[in-house]
């Protein structure tokens, strides 16, 4: 059984179902295929935080009625000590994940899309070195279908099903497998607490390298006294069971006594710089399949959603002017940086010093605000993390305890800043990539090493 579609799109999420909306909308025959059932399209285990300013970037209506759980206002950064914090401010909200994915996809099917659900895409179908489409299988059945399309795009997740199946993807920049290094396994429940929050218009994050080595720990406000409470850690070769971790060291905490238990489970995903490259002839990576979160705290509902909708407008005009390659598709690569993907190296690089961190390292740098407030503002929003000369004299004194620490700072937030540059200066074209990713590997493997050194 085969069918015939302009675009093929695996995986109904927030960054498909926004592709899938703005490339129907556009009178293009789309199929969305998704593993779950329509009504259950849009749960993930998540954060369920996402900024004001994606909504504004989009044109999007806000969140309200049964999609919102909590306006933020910001979120309390706290050491592993708890005795020092910071309130980092910034708009937002906590959403309820079904909810707001199934507007998503109701609207990309309002606008003509057509949605295969509770159908698991298995491998792409491929034409030399083209995609075409894909082969699907119906849950619970013994049926087997292929649906072929100008363009398929893969945004089935962290485990990128697609991606991991096209033989020639490295040669067209794209990276088939991901570092464990490079990835956060949580696990997280919703429960309801006997009292509201003290502060329920902020987020909590906790860093805690015992409780949650190389990760942290959540606890954000939804609706009454529900709270989304969770865990990640990095998943290297042998690491603690965050739920495990969870359940030893926050659950026990007299916040949660008697609390209800709504609902819980775990997640995987990519902490890291964006892909290589996200693009190939007939093929588009879009969100955690392309590492697109932000590597600081993970979060990547407003980064798929801007990928999604990017990956629609270069789809389109594909699709107009008849021409699929790879060259064609490139602008893809280098919206998605101008829009969100130029910070993320430079916030990959921030993440890996702060894993290499002890608790008592994060303790002295929030105690003495050795990085500020302000700072981190910045940076999460893609500005450089820039001492000021005046700030300079005040932040040594405070750190002449730790020395070494502000000297690495300085020579991370100069990585960061070239990091940075390079990303914005991303190749035109495939044919540039190879010299440009050396560049950006050598600030790697000195950062890994300023990492490594600060870790004895």
């Amino acid at each position: 059984m085969a069918d015939k579609y302009d675009v093929v799109i695996v995986g109904a999420g927030t960054g498909g179902a926004s592709a899938a909306k703005r490339i129907a909308k556009a009178g293009f025959r789309v199929a969305l295929v998704d593993g779950k059932p329509r009504g259950k399209i849009g749960d993930k285990v998540c954060g369920d935080g996402i900024s004001k300013e994606a909504f504004d970037k989009l044109k999007l209506k806000y969140p309200k009625g049964n999609e919102l759980e909590r306006k933020i206002n910001g979120f309390d950064l706290y050491s592993p000590d708890e005795e020092s914090h910071m309130r980092i401010q910034g708009e937002g909200f906590t959403i309820n994940r079904l909810n707001f994915g199934q507007r998503l996809v109701n609207e990309a099917v309002d606008s003509g899309a057509i949605l295969v659900d509770n159908t698991l895409a298995q491998k792409p179908i491929l034409n030399g070195e083209n995609v075409v489409g894909i082969t699907a299988k119906k849950i619970g059945t013994s049926e087997t279908r292929e649906l072929h399309g100008n363009i398929t795009i893969d945004a089935s997740g962290y485990y990128a099903v697609l991606r991991k199946a096209i033989p020639f993807a490295k040669k067209y920049g794209i990276e088939t497998e991901v570092d464990l290094g490079d990835v956060e396994i949580c696990y997280r429940e919703i429960r309801v607490i006997k009292e509201e929050l003290d502060r329920s218009d902020c987020c909590k994050i906790y860093l805690e390298q015992n409780m949650a080595p190389g990760g942290y720990i959540w606890i954000f406000p939804e609706s009454g006294r529900r709270v989304n409470v969770g865990l990640g850690v990095q998943m290297l070769r042998g690491h603690p069971n965050p739920k495990s971790l969870l359940y030893s060291h926050v659950l026990t905490r007299a916040l949660f006594k008697n609390s209800e238990l709504v609902t819980g489970g775990g997640g995987v995903v990519p902490t890291r710089r964006q892909l290589w490259s996200s693009v190939a002839n007939g093929f588009i990576l879009v969100g955690d399949s392309a590492c697109q979160v932000n590597p600081l705290h993970g979060g990547g509902i407003h980064s798929s959603m801007l990928a999604g909708d990017s990956a629609g407008g270069v789809t389109i005009k594909a699709l107009e002017e008849g021409d699929y390659s790879c060259s064609a598709l490139w602008r893809y690569n280098t919206e998605f940086i101008d829009l969100y993907g130029y910070k993320q190296p430079s916030l990959d690089i921030f993440r890996i010093l702060l894993q290499s961190l002890t608790n008592e390292e994060l303790n002295y740098g929030l105690k003495n605000r050795i990085v500020t407030e302000e700072d981190i503002l910045k940076t999460s929003m893609g500005a450089e993390l820039k001492l000021s000369t005046g700030d300079k004299v005040g932040r040594v004194f405070r750190g002449m305890g730790k020395i070494s620490l502000l000297k690495k700072l300085n020579a991370v937030a100069k990585k960061m800043r070239e990091m940075k540059a390079l990303y914005k200066s991303y190749p035109a074209n495939l044919k540039g990539l190879g010299k440009w990713r050396t560049k950006v590997e050598s600030i790697y493997k000195d950062v890994k090493g300023l990492a490594r050194s600060q870790a004895k």
